[in-house]
């Protein structure tokens, strides 16, 4: 499914785990953080004069920011394509949702899970699908050696192990 996907495609993949955090998040900024900037800003605008009033002027400024961010996840939820990693019937291979194993040309061993681009957060060696490593890893197996292109030259790498998600 993920080797005959548009770029377009690829961006909105996501997992079931990244999906929930994005309809938090969402839920969050309209049932929380923008009613409680709304009632600031209410406050502040009963205040008087508008132009120096600094709780007003950071209020709106921040109802900005909240509000482009709803919209964001708006369309970002609306789009998604929810992929569960858990359900992957080709488990000997490298698709989305894999965690996998490499070794680089330095005797290193790097550890990515391959996820959402919404939702990949690097200190917990998550990488994005439309990343340059995951792009090489997709389709490989267990022992495959794969050139990666970067931007100090090509490299290789081998494939170690491949895993994912138990299905609940």
């Amino acid at each position: 499914m993920v080797a005959d996907s548009t770029n377009e495609d690829l961006v909105r993949y996501i997992t079931p785990a990244g999906l929930k955090l994005m309809r938090q998040e969402l839920a969050r900024l309209l049932r929380e953080d923008r009613p409680a900037v709304v009632e600031i800003v209410s406050w502040a605008a009963g205040n008087g004069d508008r132009s120096e009033n600094g709780d007003y002027i950071y209020g709106k400024k921040r109802l900005r920011e909240i509000d482009w961010r709803i919209r964001f996840l708006t369309k970002r939820v609306e789009n998604a394509i929810e992929v569960n990693p858990a359900a992957q019937l080709k488990r000997d291979r490298i698709f989305f949702g894999a965690k996998v194993s490499y070794i680089d040309e330095g005797d290193r061993e790097i550890i990515v899970t391959i996820v959402g681009a919404d939702e990949a957060v690097s200190d917990r060696g998550e990488i994005t699908l439309l990343a340059p490593v995951a792009r090489a890893l997709l389709g490989h197996a267990v022992g495959d050696e794969i050139v990666l292109r970067t931007p100090r030259g090509s490299e290789q790498i081998e494939v170690l192990s491949i895993s994912y998600p138990d299905a609940s």
